[in-house]
C-alpha cells in the first residue's frame, strides 16, 4: 500500500497540471477576445500578463497543497485540523487578494484604467467558475468523534 501511495501522487500532481494548462489556454483565449488590446497595449499587457500569471500560480500552489491536505484528513478530521485548514485557506485569500491589488496598480500603469478594471473583473470572473466548480467537488467538513 506504501508503494503505490507516491504513485497515485504523482498522477494527482500530473492531473493538477493537466487541468492548469488547460485552464491557462482557455483563460488567455477568453481575456484576449475580451479585451479588444490595440497594437500598442498588446506587448506589454501580455508581458506582464505572463508574469502575473506566474506570481498567481505560486499562490495557488498553496491551494493546491491546503485542498490535498483537507482530502488526507477528511476522515479523520478534527476541530484542531479543521481550524489549521480554514486559517490556511484565510491565508491564502489574503496573499491572493494582495497580489491582485499589486498587479492591478501595474496593470494601469500599461493600460487605461478602464482597461486595468476590466482585466481583473474577467480574472475575477474566471476564478468565480474555477471557485464554483471547486465548491461542488469538495465535500463540507465532517468533524471526526
Amino acid at each position: 500500500m506504501l508503494l503505490t501511495a507516491p504513485i497515485f501522487a504523482q498522477s494527482v500532481d500530473d492531473y493538477i497540471e493537466l487541468v492548469r494548462g488547460v485552464l491557462k489556454l482557455e483563460k488567455k483565449a477568453v481575456v484576449a477576445e475580451a479585451m479588444m488590446l490595440t497594437s500598442a497595449e498588446s506587448g506589454p499587457f501580455w508581458e506582464l500578463y505572463n508574469e502575473y500569471e506566474l506570481a498567481v500560480n505560486k499562490v495557488q500552489n498553496k491551494r493546491v497543497a491546503l485542498i490535498k491536505d483537507y482530502a488526507q484528513n477528511f476522515g479523520t478530521m478534527t476541530d484542531a485540523k479543521a481550524d489549521e485548514l480554514m486559517k490556511g485557506h484565510l491565508a491564502f485569500q489574503g496573499e491572493l487578494l494582495k497580489l491582485k491589488k499589486s498587479y492591478y496598480n501595474k496593470f494601469k500603469k500599461i493600460l487605461p484604467t478602464g482597461k486595468a478594471a476590466k482585466f481583473l473583473q474577467i480574472d475575477n470572473k474566471i476564478e468565480a467558475l474555477v471557485n464554483a466548480e471547486l465548491a461542488l467537488e469538495i465535500p463540507v467538513v465532517e468533524i471526526s468523534k
